[in-house]
Parts: structure tokens; sequence; C-alpha cells
């Protein structure tokens, strides 16, 4: 596969996408008033959950860029979760 290269605001647009993609489905489920989420496990039935790390943890965007903004956010929360 070759390698996709953007460079500034195209760059920081489609990390932004994927930031906000786990953003919107995490915030969903946090608070008292916090909604059910379905997750489409790969193996197995689906999950209802009201767990953001659960639904996190099964974010996986089609755009390469966009799903590494969303990795992001994951290893930053896994990060400060462990300190």
């Amino acid at each position: 596969m070759a390698k996709i290269i953007l460079f500034e605001s195209e760059a920081k647009d489609a990390l932004k996408i994927g930031v906000d993609a786990l953003a919107n489905a995490v915030k969903i489920t946090l608070g008292p008033k916090g909604k059910n989420v379905i997750l489409d496990k790969k193996f197995g039935a689906p999950a209802i959950t009201k767990d953001g790390v659960s639904v996190a943890k099964e974010i996986d965007l089609a755009d390469p860029v966009e799903n590494m903004g969303a990795q992001l956010v994951k290893e930053v929360a896994s990060k400060t979760a462990d300190d």
C-alpha cells in the first residue's frame, strides 16, 4: 500500500475528524444519564454497554488518517489511566 502524505490544514482536519468521531461516540455514555451503546463485536453477539472505555476500544475508522486521530486519543487516555 502506498504511503499517504498530508500537510498543514488537510492533515490537521483529517486528524480532527477522527478525534471528534471518537469523542462523540464516547461522550454519550458519560454521566448518570449516559445512554447505552451497542457494539458489534468481531466474534460473538453484539454487546450493550454504557462503558466509554469499551466504546473507545471498538472504534476503528475506515480512513487511515482519521483512524490515526482516534488512535492518538485512545493512546493518551490509556497513558493517563496508567499514571
